[in-house]
C-alpha cells in the first residue's frame, strides 16, 4: 500500500503540473476523490485493527501482572512489534491523506485560473 501511494502522488503531481485544459483537470480530480474515498476506508480500517491490537496487548500485559509465564511474555514482545509496524503505517496513511487533501485544494485553485482563462 504504502509504495502504491507513494507512486500514485507522485504520478498525480507530475498530471498537475503538465495539466493546461480543464476537462482533463476534471477527469484528473474526479479520479483523485476516488483515490482520497479509498485511503479514508483503509486508514479507517488500519485505525481499528491497530485498536484491536493495542486491546489485545493491554489484555496480555494484565495477564503478565498474575502468571509470569514465558510464553505470555513471548506473546507480549510479538504484539508490541505487530503494533509498532501498524502505528507506522497508520501514521503514513494518516500524513499521505492529509497530502491528498492539499493537492485537492490545489486542484481547485488551478481550475479556477483555468476558468478564468477560459472566459
Amino acid at each position: 500500500m504504502t509504495e502504491y501511494l507513494t507512486a500514485y502522488m507522485n504520478k498525480t503531481a507530475e498530471r498537475l503540473k503538465n495539466c493546461d485544459s480543464l476537462p482533463e483537470l476534471e477527469k484528473i480530480l474526479a479520479e483523485h476523490m476516488d483515490k482520497i474515498a479509498f485511503m479514508q476506508h483503509e486508514r479507517i480500517v488500519h485505525f481499528l485493527v491497530t485498536m484491536m491490537f493495542a486491546i489485545i496487548l493491554t489484555i496480555f500485559v494484565c495477564v503478565i501482572l498474575f502468571v509470569q509465564n514465558f510464553a505470555v511474555m513471548m506473546l507480549v514482545v510479538i504484539m508490541v512489534v505487530l503494533i509498532a509496524f501498524y502505528i507506522k503505517h497508520y501514521y503514513f496513511l494518516e500524513n499521505t491523506v492529509q497530502k491528498m487533501y492539499k493537492v485537492y485544494d490545489e486542484m481547485l485553485e488551478l481550475k479556477e485560473k483555468l476558468s478564468e482563462n477560459k472566459l
